[in-house]
């Protein structure tokens, strides 16, 4: 929160010292400074930790995206796409930790805000898909998977794809689970004659 009252104030001070610039007749400088707080202004759209983030994430370095990721605490505040990204990261990369239940509710958030990318919407649909697997929600994750494979244009994701269905086609439903738990497993028992 700190470093967008920051940025509120540099752009403030940037504007009047621009207008200032131009008023006392100081052309060259007046220009040259347009740049600097165009670029002051611009960073209201674009967080530098968001942008440190999917780079890191780019280069395979996850501990240190998660890091970049945490820093931003009031996701709220930026525009609806990066908050979207925000929640989408922190799903992805805290799903551990998080838990099912946390990371469904980020990513269908973070989808309904709207993702940019077909790669990212399929990777967070692929995701969901195997949330609902791991707490029993067979026809629900073939739903996602299918709406994943649609995404998934560039066909980066269709291994996995591929993997989490056959998984799915051998999983157990969710009735048959909780049978198994009331049964206490499977017991095999003598013929009687």
């Amino acid at each position: 929160m700190s470093a967008f009252i920051i940025r509120i104030i540099l752009a403030v001070v940037a504007t009047f010292f621009n207008v200032y610039l131009f008023v006392s007749g100081h052309w060259g400088w007046g220009i040259t400074f347009i740049f600097i707080t165009t670029l002051i202004i611009l960073s209201f759209f674009r967080n530098e930790n968001m942008i440190l983030a999917l780079n890191q994430m780019r280069v395979g370095n996850q501990d240190k995206a998660k890091a970049y990721i945490n820093k931003i605490t009031h996701p709220q505040f930026l525009p609806r796409k990066q908050h979207a990204y925000v929640l989408y990261l922190r799903a992805v990369l805290g799903a551990q930790e998080l838990g099912f239940n946390n990371a469904e509710q980020l990513l269908r958030k973070a989808m309904g805000l709207g993702l940019r990318t077909n790669e990212d919407n399929a990777v967070a649909r692929m995701h969901l898909a195997g949330i609902c697997a791991q707490t029993g929600r067979r026809q629900e994750a073939l739903t996602l998977l299918a709406e994943a494979k649609k995404h998934d244009k560039n066909g980066m994701l269709r291994d996995q794809i591929k993997m989490l269905q056959q998984q799915l086609q051998a999983a157990p439903s969710k009735n048959q689970m909780r049978m198994a738990q009331m049964m206490g497993g499977r017991k095999k028992t003598p013929k009687m004659r």
